[in-house]
Order: C-alpha cells, then structure tokens, then sequence
C-alpha cells in the first residue's frame, strides 16, 4: 500500500510574529488527527523555517529519537547535556532523548534557515541521553538509529536517475527537494509517502532531487 500525502496538506503551525514557520506531517501540538498519529515509529516530520534570529527556546524532550536534516542555512543546537554544535546543510543531527533532555534550537546566522526534523518512538523507553552529529553524509550512506528499529538513507538524485527504495516492512519517503516518480505517483518538494508491503519499487528523478527514506522495522 502506498499512502500520498502531499505538501499543501501539512498542518501549518509555529509563530509568525516570532519569525517561525512550521508545517506538520502528523498530529502535532494543538493539531489533533486520531487517523495520523503516526507510522511505524515515526511520530513527526517537521519542516521548520526559522527567520535570523528566532528559534526554538530550551524544552524539555524524552522518550523520542529527534533526528534533524538541514535543508539550507546553519541551525545552532544547545542541550542540557553540555553540546553545542551548528549543523548545515548535508550533516544528519541525532539527539536521543531517552529519559530527559532539554535543548534550544535556534537561527544565528543573518540568513534563512530551513530544516527537517524527525521524531521516532523507541523500542524500549529511558536510558541516559546521547547525541551525534555526522558531518556530510555522503550520498546512499544509510545512518541507523537502532532506539528505534529505523534506518535513514539520504539520495541525492540527478535528472533521469534510478534509485531502488529500501525492501522493508514499513518506508516512509520525504521529498526534500526536487520531483520524482514513485510507481504510478509524482511526488514534489514537502510530499511525502507511507509505503507498507511495497517490495521492488524505484524511485525515479524527473528533476535533481533530495530525499529521505525511512527504511522501518514494522508499520
């Protein structure tokens, strides 16, 4: 089964005035759809935009894998464990909550900042928090996050490329940037998809393109 969601039917949240723009996949904060709670373990895919000089002030998190992809601009991280980091564009952030952390998120540079953030529900909650960056994935490096049963692969797509989307129980399929295929469907930049008992299946470029697979133990 493929299931299509497209950009334009996001719950828009965030703070205007506060130069936050937010645009929600699933349920999310005062948002509440009981049929989109979540898929597998994917609880939130955010795309956030954060004018220079806003963000996100610290907040308390647990029990959630909150892994972050830059789209353009540099997004300064702080969190109650001691890091502080500024992640770009091409570099996979990773928090794990685990049994608590705060954190700050926040736009310090004098342009744009535009990100995806996604939460993932781990298999067994608590723990002791833990954080990684990974400077410039490369293209096809697939990045685990074992807490919860899930592998991320990033695919950086030229015009008329190919590319195979992962044989799992569960894939979800994030469009960054670009317009592609996938079967019988287009998908363009913000367009997602949930894709259950789908093996065999390509991916196809129509322009360049960048996208976030999801490779899911279940659904």
């Amino acid at each position: 089964m493929i299931s299509v969601r497209r950009a334009h039917e996001r719950y828009r949240g965030g703070d205007a005035a506060a130069g936050i723009a937010s645009l929600h996949a699933f349920s999310f904060g005062g948002f509440y759809d009981p049929d989109n709670l979540r898929f597998g373990p994917v609880l939130a895919c955010n795309e956030e935009r954060l004018a220079p000089g806003a963000g996100f002030d610290e907040h308390p998190h647990s029990h959630t894998e909150i892994v972050t992809w830059v789209v353009e601009g540099e997004l300064t991280h702080r969190d109650s464990t001691g890091h502080a980091t500024i992640v770009r564009a091409g570099d996979v952030q990773h928090l794990s909550s685990a049994g608590g952390v705060r954190h700050e998120e926040r736009n310090e540079s004098p342009a744009p900042l535009v990100f995806v953030q996604m939460w993932l529900a781990p298999q067994h909650p608590g723990g002791t928090p833990s954080y990684e960056i990974v400077r410039g994935i490369a293209d096809s490096t697939p990045y685990a996050v074992l807490a919860a049963g899930a592998m991320l692969h990033v695919r950086r797509l030229t015009p008329g490329e190919r590319t195979a989307v992962p044989d799992a129980p569960g894939v979800y399929v994030h469009v960054v940037r670009g317009e592609v295929a996938l079967g019988a469907e287009w998908l363009g930049p913000g367009d997602s998809a949930r894709l259950t008992g789908e093996p065999g299946l390509d991916v196809i470029a129509r322009t360049g393109a960048e996208l976030l697979f999801w490779e899911l133990n279940e659904t």
